[in-house]
């Protein structure tokens, strides 16, 4: 550590130790970077970041809606009960109309009795 400090407190900084052109070249670089590339990047992670908030608006969005969905059809295996009711009575009916038929034809011969 004392041999940098050493190297580091030797140093003249009146001296230039590169071509003045290497310097403007540092210096436009610089600038550019400063004027140019600095701003265009925190724009295009400004546009990042707001495209990544609409994508969580939209899935929060879609997440109420599929709860919505699943409320709105958690009903459903119950209809599989109401079918087969439904079969059942329809069955029921039919044997039903069989038999008002033949108490139909009953009361009808009994009438013709008398």
């Amino acid at each position: 550590m004392e041999f940098l400090n050493d190297y580091i407190s030797g140093i003249d900084p009146s001296a230039l130790t590169l071509p003045t052109v290497i310097y403007v070249i540092w210096w436009v670089t610089l600038l550019i970077v400063i004027i140019v590339i600095v701003p265009l990047a925190i724009g295009l992670l400004h546009r990042t970041m707001r495209a990544a908030q609409s994508i969580k608006r939209y899935f929060a969005e879609m997440l109420a809606a599929g709860v919505g969905i699943a409320k709105n059809t958690s009903s459903v295996p119950e209809l599989q009960n109401t079918i087969a009711v439904g079969t059942a009575m329809a069955e029921t009916a039919g044997r039903l109309d069989e038999h008002s038929a033949a108490i139909a034809i009953l009361l009808a011969e009994r009438a013709k009795q008398g």
